[in-house]
């Protein structure tokens, strides 16, 4: 984790239903960017945290959300530093053959939340927050980038602050 001069963090958690297995060859080319797409994301102005697998390079064998469900939990220090990465880099192109490996999502796919800088967000927490907001759409508690709320509109929803 790197450190921030930022009071609170942006939290993200995408999930992505897989179209075939990790090891299908009809997914061996998203496999094969997950590496270098990992390594663009740490190295990324404003990146703070991901979550990995105890043991592997990324969370792709983590299954909270289902059998065939994929989850990418990350944290930033600003929105603007987490839609640079996903919108302004190679990640785009990533994202532009995201139907060749993924179902399209019907309800909320991606929420956005923050924390207070140092909180590392469980999958757990990550879970609620997208139910959330599918159940009730967006508000300072669980929102995406079309429909946002700064950190100090959030605040009163933080959870409590990591011990100094």
């Amino acid at each position: 984790m790197t450190s921030s001069r930022h009071a609170a963090h942006l939290a993200q958690l995408n999930v992505a239903t897989l179209r075939h297995p990790l090891d299908d060859p009809r997914t061996a080319s998203f496999v094969e960017l997950l590496d270098p797409v990992n390594a663009a994301a740490d190295g990324a102005p404003g990146f703070v945290w991901r979550l990995v697998e105890d043991g592997a390079a990324d969370a792709t064998g983590l299954r909270p959300a289902g059998e065939d469900v994929i989850v990418n939990l990350s944290v930033w220090e600003t929105q603007e530093a987490l839609w640079d990465f996903a919108y302004r880099s190679g990640h785009l192109d990533v994202m532009r053959r995201r139907r060749e490996w993924f179902e399209r999502h019907v309800e909320a796919h991606l929420v956005l939340w923050w924390v207070p800088a140092g909180h590392l967000p469980t999958v757990g927490e990550a879970l609620e927050r997208l139910a959330e907001l599918r159940a009730h759409g967006p508000s300072p508690r669980a929102f995406t980038f079309a429909s946002s709320y700064t950190a100090d509109e959030a605040a009163p929803h933080l959870p409590a602050a990591p011990p100094a």
